[in-house]
């Protein structure tokens, strides 16, 4: 059956004819206007597409320029090795590292003592007011060794600290503390003057060390710094404002016998102790009291009387103390305590033993590590020197991680640490050759060797380099971030009185580790000696946190 359109179709033929026919030119006025619609849309196309290629054209040209005409500042290239000498000199226990001439590699700031400098200056012992010899700081590049800046700052040197904060936060300074009254900061960028006034010390006081950092008193933007010193069979102390050098206040006594090794701890409440080494036990002296001593007026200071009540009513240690370390804690910093024969670490909240490590004979101060990644250990040398052993410890357990009998010298350089990629430590101890005690070896033959360590790998050392020459200190820093690590080593005379040949020497690690001996501990690694060479080769380091 058809529908209406087809019938009416039958029957109107010619009216369907004339409906096709208007559809057909309704159709075709549509798309004329559709065209003429379209014709300024494919123009902006067009310009739109232009310009694109215009501007790509632009930036390629910009590249370009920058690229290859105009040249890009070039890296400082640094030597892998360098050594520096100063001769008829003497030179002190003193390394710093610090970015001196801003080429992002850290520059070595040492001491040494002499008639004259070695590059001429015009800077001499009379002209800053001493005899001769005198003691002059130096700042020489880690990049080539070449020296930046050398100026004599005392008659001779008690007590030295660099990189210290200066209320010119584009500034950084070295304190230098003279034995024969001199009291100096210098502009560790420059060489160049910031303060100087004559001490206020006894002729019959001794400095203690180490120079301690106070908040800021005097608001002037920079810490104060807090000398002690020991005077008979009292030590006393003095405040002096951190970016002028003048002395705030008085000097005052702490009411202790006590010797060098001092540190300032902050307790929870933000209460400032200055704990120090005394003839058999830990002493400790608030702040607060010392301040309002000198001044006779409250300053910015809290006591903290339950740790105070606390420490009054309990003993430390056993024997001497030879040792104090502030470490990181849980609440604050704890306390590591080296007495004669213990190795404690107190609570420094409640000064509650966390461990003990008994039957110790510690030869040098303790220092930090880490043996499992992100995890903190402390490295002890116990023993002599000619039985010295290596123990490493988990610091919140006390724990033994590791531990190598390594004997030394007498006098032997200080180990360090420095952290790697892994989160882990390189530990870098110093030994006697082929790890032969020195009755085995004629004086004359005997050198110092460095041994490298990491925890990767705990039956393998490797001797990395033989030093006759009378080390007089030692570091190992990253000297780029994220590049590579070298060793500073400082030698010279073993007395001050007999002046002789001073060096400075750096040495990449890489280039070491290339041609070291592998020392095998025992059953170590099925690896052969030169892969075991390449793994440590490929270690990364990564600087502090």
């Amino acid at each position: 059956m058809m529908d209406n359109k087809d019938l009416e179709a039958e029957i109107h033929p010619l009216k369907n004819e004339e409906r096709k026919s208007q559809e057909n030119v309704g159709k075709q006025l549509k798309t004329e206007d559709n065209l003429k619609s379209r014709t300024p849309q494919s123009r902006l196309s067009r310009c739109r597409t232009v310009a694109f290629f215009l501007s790509l054209f632009v930036c390629l040209f910009v590249v370009f320029v920058v690229s290859f005409l105009i040249p890009c500042p070039e890296r400082p290239l640094s030597e892998r090795m360098w050594r520096i000498d100063y001769n008829a000199s003497v030179t002190y226990d003193f390394l710093a590292m610090e970015d001196v001439n801003k080429d992002r590699i850290q520059d070595v700031l040492f001491l040494y003592k002499n008639t004259y400098n070695s590059n001429n200056y015009t800077r001499s012992c009379a002209d800053e007011g001493f005899s001769t010899p005198c003691a002059f700081v130096a700042a020489v590049s880690g990049a080539n060794g070449s020296v930046l800046w050398e100026r004599p700052v005392a008659q001779d040197v008690a007590l030295v600290e660099c990189a210290m904060p200066h209320s010119d936060s584009e500034t950084s300074a070295c304190i230098l503390v003279g034995r024969l009254g001199s009291f100096i900061a210098v502009n560790s960028f420059t060489g160049e003057t910031l303060w100087s006034h004559s001490n206020s010390f006894g002729e019959n006081a001794s400095i203690l060390s180490p120079l301690l950092q106070v908040p800021d008193i005097d608001g002037d933007g920079a810490s104060d710094l807090l000398i002690l010193t020991r005077e008979g069979k009292e030590v006393r102390g003095a405040i002096y404002s951190g970016s002028t050098g003048q002395q705030i206040g008085h000097r005052g006594s702490l009411g202790v016998d006590g010797d060098s090794g001092a540190l300032l701890h902050v307790t929870r409440i933000g209460a400032h102790y200055i704990l120090l080494p005394c003839a058999s036990s830990l002493c400790s002296c608030s702040v607060k009291v010392l301040y309002e001593k000198m001044t006779g007026k409250d300053g910015p200071f809290k006591k903290d009387s339950f740790w105070e009540n606390i420490f009054n009513t309990s003993t430390y240690g056993s024997g001497a103390v030879r040792y104090l370390m502030n470490v990181p804690g849980k609440a604050g910093e704890d306390v590591l305590l080296v007495s004669s024969d213990t190795c404690t670490l107190l609570d420094g909240q409640d000064l509650t033993p966390k461990w003990t490590l008994g039957a110790t004979q510690i030869l040098r101060k303790p220092f930090l590590g880490h043996y499992k990644p992100d995890t903190l250990a402390v490295v002890i040398e116990n023993g002599t020197s000619t039985d010295r052993q290596i123990l490493l410890l988990d610091l919140s357990t006390g724990a033994v991680l590791w531990n190598q009998p390594l004997p030394s010298l007498p006098g032997s350089p200080s180990s360090t640490s420095l952290p790697t990629a892994d989160h882990r430590s390189a530990f870098f101890f110093w030994g006697l050759h082929e790890l032969v005690s020195t009755n085995e070896m004629e004086p004359r033959d005997v050198q110092h060797s460095l041994y490298m360590f990491h925890p990767t790998l705990p039956g393998i050392l490797l001797e990395l380099a033989n030093v006759s020459a009378n080390i007089v200190a030692f570091d190992v820093i990253l000297f780029e971030p994220s590049r590579h690590a070298a060793y500073v080593l400082l030698t010279g005379p073993a007395s001050s009185d007999v002046p002789g040949l001073v060096s400075v020497t750096k040495h990449k690690v890489r280039d070491l580790v290339l041609d070291s001996r592998v020392v095998h501990l025992g059953e170590g690694s099925s690896d052969s000696d030169q892969a075991i060479r390449d793994r440590f080769s490929r270690l990364r380091y990564r600087s502090e946190v």
